[in-house]
C-alpha cells in the first residue's frame, strides 16, 4: 500500500484505496491527481515525493468525494501547492460540509461528520486559471458525482477517477454510488470507446483496455434498475424500496450505507421518472413510487 507505480514515461500512480495519480512535468516538478483520504494519506504521499526528490506544484482534483480530496489541506499547508477544481466540485472542495449535507438531505449528524464523508477544506483554483498545467487534458466524466472529470497526461495515460468500479467491488457491494444515472451510462460508453496506452481507474486495476469493465459496470447498473422497477409494480414508499434493495444484495445498514445507497436509489428513481418508466402518487401524506 502507498507504493509508487510507473505507468507511462511521465505518469505514475500511488497504489492506495483511491489511487493517486502523479504527473512528472519536469525532472523534479510534479502534479498529483487527487490526494487521498486524509492527513495521513497526505503525509505518506509527501514522503514518497521527497524520496523521489520531487517538488509538488499542484493537485488536480477529479471530484470532491472525501477519499479524493482528504489530503489536500495537509499537502497545501506543507508545500503551498495549488489545488485545482472546477464547478460544483470546486464548491464542495472548498466547503466540504456540503458532501454529507447533500447525501443526507439536511444538516448531517455526528455519525456522518467524519473523514469518510467530510474532508478538511482547501483553497481552490479553477481549471481555467493560467496556472493550470495546459499540457494535461481535462476529460469530463459526469455521472458518479457532480462535475467529475478525468485527466489525460501528455504521455497518453488516462486517469479515470471513479467512473469504473472493479468486478470484485461490484460483486461484493452491488450498488455503486451514482449521482446521475443517464450521465453515468453515457460516460461508460465514452470510456469504452477511448484509446490510451494505459488507463488508471481510482478503484479498479490499471490496464490497457477497460472496455470489458465498462460493459460489466453497465450491466450492474441495469440490474439495479430492474430490481427497483420490480419493487415499484405496486405503489411503494422510498424507505421500503431501500430496505428491499439492502435485503436483495445482503447489504448491512448503517448511517454511511444509508446515505450512500439511499442517494443512489433516489437517483435511479429520478432517472426512471424522467424517462417515463416510473411515476409518483401522493397518498395519506406519503410520496409513493410506482411503474407506469
Amino acid at each position: 500500500m502507498y507504493e509508487l507505480v510507473q505507468v507511462g514515461p511521465q505518469s505514475y500512480y500511488i497504489d492506495c484505496p483511491a489511487k493517486i495519480g502523479v504527473y512528472v512535468e519536469r525532472d523534479t516538478e510534479v502534479y498529483l491527481i487527487d490526494s487521498g483520504s486524509d492527513k495521513d494519506a497526505g503525509r505518506k504521499v509527501r514522503q514518497i515525493l521527497e524520496q523521489q526528490d520531487w517538488s509538488l506544484r499542484g493537485i488536480l482534483n477529479t471530484h470532491s468525494n472525501a477519499d479524493h480530496i482528504g489530503g489536500n489541506r495537509y499537502l497545501q499547508n506543507q508545500t503551498s501547492c495549488q489545488v485545482f477544481a472546477s464547478g460544483m466540485e470546486a464548491a464542495f472542495t472548498q466547503y466540504p460540509i456540503l458532501e454529507p449535507s447533500f447525501l443526507y438531505g439536511g444538516y448531517p449528524c455526528k455519525d456522518l461528520r467524519h473523514k469518510f464523508l467530510l474532508a478538511q477544506d482547501s483553497e481552490v483554483t479553477d481549471f481555467a486559471d493560467e496556472a493550470f498545467p495546459k499540457m494535461v487534458e481535462i476529460l469530463p466524466l459526469p455521472g458518479h458525482f457532480l462535475d467529475m472529470v478525468g485527466f489525460r497526461t501528455p504521455d497518453g495515460t488516462v486517469f479515470l477517477a471513479d467512473c469504473l468500479a472493479s468486478r470484485e467491488t461490484l460483486e461484493k457491494y452491488a450498488v455503486p454510488f451514482i449521482y446521475d444515472v443517464q450521465a453515468y451510462l453515457d460516460t461508460l460508453d465514452k470510456v469504452a470507446a477511448m484509446k490510451a496506452p494505459m488507463f488508471v481507474p481510482a478503484h479498479a486495476p490499471a490496464g490497457k483496455d477497460v472496455a470489458d469493465l465498462c460493459v460489466f459496470n453497465r450491466k450492474k447498473v441495469l440490474e439495479v434498475s430492474d430490481i427497483i422497477l420490480d419493487l415499484c409494480k405496486e405503489p411503494i414508499h422510498f424507505e421500503y424500496i431501500l430496505r428491499e434493495v439492502f435485503r436483495h444484495y445482503g447489504l448491512t445498514m448503517n448511517f454511511e450505507q444509508y446515505v450512500l445507497v439511499g442517494s443512489t436509489v433516489r437517483s435511479f428513481l429520478s432517472w426512471m421518472k424522467d424517462s417515463g418508466k416510473a411515476a409518483v402518487t401522493f397518498a395519506d401524506g406519503l410520496l409513493l413510487w410506482h411503474t407506469v
